[in-house]
């Protein structure tokens, strides 16, 4: 029996991947109490680094298209956590790393590919989170987007 959240993932032609192996001294999350952390993902493309700088060669829109990217990684990641996407009782906080130039101010508007997409697949209730946007001057592997979540679960 499916879950109205996979209904939207399957009505949204999303599949979502297994949790990747970190590039570093980290776990891809951790579970305290009822909090799920998921640790940074970056953006990727054709299963490699989604490389550039916003401002310089990359515009918002491809941006946002990272981010979206990204959201489908953090909701694999949750779901390999949580055993189940419908254990998900909020979307805390989204935290989004978004490798600009110094003159790029739409970081906010990046990000909004991850936030949107998690409204729509959790719904409002669940999926609208607190969120910060920052412009880094670089990113691991020269990302374009690095996001990382908290989640709340049953």
């Amino acid at each position: 029996m499916s879950t109205p959240i996979q209904e939207r993932l399957q009505a949204l032609g999303i599949s979502l991947p297994p949790v990747g192996v970190p590039a570093a001294a980290y776990v891809p999350f951790v579970r305290t109490g009822n909090l799920v952390f998921v640790s940074g993902h970056i953006a990727r493309k054709d299963g490699k680094p989604w490389v550039g700088q916003l401002g310089a060669g990359i515009g918002t829109e491809e941006g946002k298209l990272a981010a979206r990217a990204i959201a489908i990684e953090l909701m694999g990641t949750l779901q390999a956590a949580t055993g189940d996407l419908a254990r998900v009782k909020r979307i805390v906080k989204v935290m989004s790393l978004v490798n600009s130039t110094p003159t790029f101010t739409e970081q906010h508007l990046v990000t909004n590919g991850c936030s949107e997409l998690l409204v729509e697949v959790f719904g409002k209730e669940i999926g609208a989170h607190a969120r910060s946007a920052f412009g880094v001057a670089q990113i691991p592997l020269g990302a374009c987007v690095e996001i990382e979540l908290i989640a709340e679960v049953q």
